[in-house]
This record gives structure tokens, C-alpha cells and sequence, in this order.
């Protein structure tokens, strides 16, 4: 099979697409023929080894012979495991591995997996998982959120935001959408009741408060976040991808909000993204009956995986970028 590996930390030139073994699922493991990937900013943070604290899990100075890049996947199920009873050869699954997913084969765990609802294409199923799992579980489990809240996304047009404005509406909450110009009447099409240009208004300056701040771009200090929130208010912490920190990344900003929570009224929480079917199988509802649904940028071939992360490194994405097989 084919697949991208690199055996130098640096920017996308360092790819390199080779022939590997096809992988055996383990017993409690399935074989996926990959049909589409999407990209993250999890594969650059891990490509560059940015920050450096991404080296302690896959290589202190090169990542270790072998890795795959990527996670965000939709295929088609060909083996499982002798211990699988949940998914059988033939099914069209989507979800995430933690690396391995610019494959033309990869094992997953059916843990991370569920089976793709038939309305979506491989390309729509692809850009779901990674995305929609941090927004829901930093809404739902470290945001608490409820009908009838205030909710802010900042960062509101990216894959993240996408989703996070489409499961606040779902939940129950008013939404407000930080955005650019260009992406004011996409956020508007997703169901956000007000739309904010960062460019030309600052959220945390203006008179609005809001019950639950979800900030997915970590370019702005934790007091001015707090500003905008509400004296009992919820301030949401996704990953940062403004993050400059070289050694920790966004994970700085993440120590500083579980610091200052502490000695503050506001409850400062963090997300870190746990792909479970359950949680898949609760999107794919949302997605069969149109209440949420995945917003692509473009597709890029397989082969062009380089080029497809210069795009996503850019920052200006609406969505999703993904790969297709």
C-alpha cells in the first residue's frame, strides 16, 4: 500500500509517499481501505513537531521509522479482528486513528469508529470526526452548555468552529460567530443568530456578555476573554491554533486557565478531543437529519497531501480540507 511518512521534523516538503506492508488488525482491531482523509492542524503540529512537546510521543529528534501521518478517515471495513462483533467487512465507517490515516489501508480500533450514515459522501463523512468531537465535547462536557445561554465562538469558520456554531444552535443556545469579512455569511448560513468581523469589532471590548465562550484561536490573553463573559460565565479553551509557545503550544494556554481558574468567578475549562463511537453515532444522527453538516473548503487527490496542508497552514479555510482516495 501506499502511504506518507516522514523521517525529519519540518514543513510539508518533508513527505514523502511510500510503498508499506499492508498492516494485520490486531483482535480487537479492524482494517479500514481508506476512501477519504481530512486535514488538522493536529498533522502540521505533528510534521513539524510544533510545538516541541509533540516530540516526547513520536521521536526526540526525528519521528520514529515508520510513522504515518493523519487521522480523520471514511472507508470501507475489509477484515476485523477475531474479537469485533460490532462491524463487519463491507461496512462503510467513518472516524479517526491517532496516526495513520494517509494510508491506502490503516487498523483502527472499532472504539473510534461508526458506521457512515448513507445521505453522506466518503469526502463529507472524512471531515467530521477530530472537528466535531472537540466542538461537541468542549460544548457539552468541559462547557456545560444549556438552552437558552449566550454562546461565543470564536474562530467560527474554521473546522472546529464550523461545527461548534451548528451544535450550539442544536443544544439550545443564542450563538454568536467571530469571524473574518469574507466568512460572515457562512457563519450566518450555519444558523449563527449574530455574526462579529474581527476586523473591524473586538468581542471583548463591546457591552455584550455571554454564558459560554468557546475560543479555538488562542490569539487573545485570558482577562480580555474573561471580559466578555458573564460574572458566573464559561470560558472554553479549545487548542489554540494562533499558539506561538514553541515548547508547550497551545497547551500553555491550557495550563494558564487551569492556573487563573482558581482565583476567578469564571470557570476557565480546557478540551481535549476523546474520539468514542458513542459520540459518533450521536453526530451521524444529527447529520442524517440535516441539523448539522460538514462544511468543505476543497479536496485535494491523495498524492497532493503536501499542497493540501500549505492550504490548511494558511488559516484561511472555511471548514474542512480533505483527501481523496
Amino acid at each position: 500500500m501506499k502511504a506518507w511518512t516522514w523521517d525529519r521534523y519540518g514543513p510539508p516538503d518533508v513527505l514523502t509517499l511510500r510503498e508499506f506492508d499492508e498492516p494485520a488488525p490486531a483482535p480487537d482491531e479492524v482494517l479500514v481501505r481508506v476512501r477519504a482523509a481530512s486535514v488538522n492542524p493536529y498533522d502540521w503540529r505533528h510534521l513539524r513537531a510544533d510545538p516541541h512537546l509533540v516530540r516526547l510521543s513520536i521521536g526526540l529528534r526525528r519521528p520514529r521509522p515508520g510513522l504515518i501521518l493523519g487521522a480523520d478517515l471514511a472507508g470501507v471495513v475489509e477484515r476485523v479482528g477475531e474479537n469485533v462483533t460490532d462491524l463487519r467487512p463491507g461496512d462503510e465507517v467513518f472516524g479517526e486513528v491517532p496516526l495513520g490515516a494517509f494510508a491506502e489501508t490503516v487498523t483502527a480500533s472499532p472504539d473510534t469508529l461508526a458506521v457512515k450514515p448513507a445521505a453522506l459522501t466518503f469526502e463529507q463523512a472524512a471531515a467530521v470526526s477530530m472537528a466535531a468531537h472537540t466542538a461537541l465535547q468542549g460544548l457539552r462536557d468541559a462547557g456545560g452548555i444549556t438552552p437558552g445561554q449566550h454562546v461565543l465562538v470564536n474562530g467560527a469558520s474554521g473546522g472546529i468552529g464550523t461545527f461548534a456554531v451548528q451544535l450550539a444552535k442544536v443544544l439550545g443556545a443564542e450563538v454568536t460567530a467571530v469571524c473574518s469579512t469574507r466568512n460572515l455569511d457562512l457563519v450566518r448560513s450555519l444558523g449563527a443568530d449574530t455574526a462579529i468581523d474581527y476586523t473591524r469589532e473586538d468581542f471583548t471590548a463591546g457591552k455584550q456578555r455571554y454564558d459560554l465562550l468557546m475560543d479555538i484561536v488562542g490569539n487573545r490573553p485570558l482577562a480580555r476573554l474573561r471580559r466578555a463573559l458573564t460574572p458566573r460565565g464559561t470560558l472554553v479553551i479549545v487548542g489554540g491554533i494562533a499558539s506561538t509557545d514553541p515548547l508547550l503550544g497551545p497547551a500553555s494556554q491550557m495550563l494558564r486557565g487551569a492556573l487563573a481558574s482558581r482565583f476567578v468567578s469564571h470557570r476557565i475549562a480546557s478540551v481535549q478531543w476523546r474520539p468514542n463511537t458513542q459520540d459518533l453515532n450521536y453526530l451521524a444522527h444529527l447529520l442524517e437529519t440535516a441539523r448539522i453538516t460538514p462544511v468543505i473548503d476543497c479536496a485535494y487527490p491523495f498524492t497532493a497531501l503536501p499542497e493540501a496542508l500549505r492550504h490548511l497552514e494558511r488559516r484561511h479555510a472555511q471548514g474542512k480540507i480533505v483527501l481523496t482516495l
